[in-house]
């Protein structure tokens, strides 16, 4: 049986994913992880969740295109994934919130699922917040009166003023603090009520995968290998 293939890290651990999914789990994507994976696992499916842009090239949208012109089912959730099927609707399906923001919003930050994260040997352990994990905290905040609209505009305020590698929600109350808060307790507050919206929609993503309920994949036109592509490929040390 063809396997499906899984590329996680911060959002969801691998043993998260696969208490979940019987499934391949690979590092998050960078150039040439489609590629490779596809021609090193003949997968019938394949996740992306997570995906790396910072010490290597991000994923290319190419390699997605490509990985779908041979029948595969590319699905996309919660961080990079999410971004790349906004991207490439109507050939990749996308799924959740996260997804759905991006398809609806066709300028909003790419940092906004943004995390600073650990290494393989600390299994990508989060160091960060994504921003939409704390947009979404306030906003539930403030629902059940935790804080006010007021506050929860000045603290949103902060956590989108702060690079992604330094956003965390402790960092968020303290650059929003006016003289007023009490931080140490809203922290506490907010901790308890965090909203891991990334999560929730990886989680939703590995449900789909594991039940096979893809949606009717738009046909594909015949792709172009384009010089540039092929070139990304080299960079990566792979051959197609």
């Amino acid at each position: 049986m063809r396997p499906k293939l899984v590329f996680t890290g911060p959002t969801l651990s691998h043993a998260d994913a696969l208490n979940v999914v019987e499934a391949v789990c690979l590092p998050p994507a960078v150039q040439g992880s489609i590629v490779s994976a596809v021609q090193r696992f003949d997968p019938s499916a394949i996740l992306i969740i997570d995906g790396g842009f910072q010490a290597e090239p991000a994923v290319r949208h190419k390699e997605i295109l490509w990985a779908l012109s041979r029948g595969i089912h590319v699905v996309g959730a919660a961080s990079m994934g999410a971004l790349r099927a906004a991207e490439l609707f109507p050939h990749m399906q996308g799924v959740g919130l996260i997804y759905r923001w991006y398809r609806r919003f066709a300028f909003a930050p790419d940092d906004a699922v943004a995390v600073l994260h650990g290494p393989a040997e600390v299994n990508f352990a989060q160091l960060t917040h994504a921003l939409i994990d704390l947009r979404r905290t306030l906003r539930a905040a403030c629902r059940r009166g935790v804080i006010s609209p007021e506050q929860q505009a000045r603290l949103e305020g902060a956590a989108q003023a702060v690079n992604f590698r330094e956003r965390t929600l402790a960092r968020m109350v303290r650059d929003a603090h006016d003289g007023k808060d009490d931080v140490e307790n809203l922290c506490r507050e907010l901790g308890a009520a965090f909203v891991q919206q990334k999560k929730q929609d990886a989680l939703r993503a590995l449900e789909l995968l594991r039940e096979r309920a893809f949606e009717k994949a738009q046909p594909m036109p015949e792709l172009q290998l384009t010089s540039a592509f092929s070139k990304d490929m080299d960079d990566a040390g792979l051959a197609l």
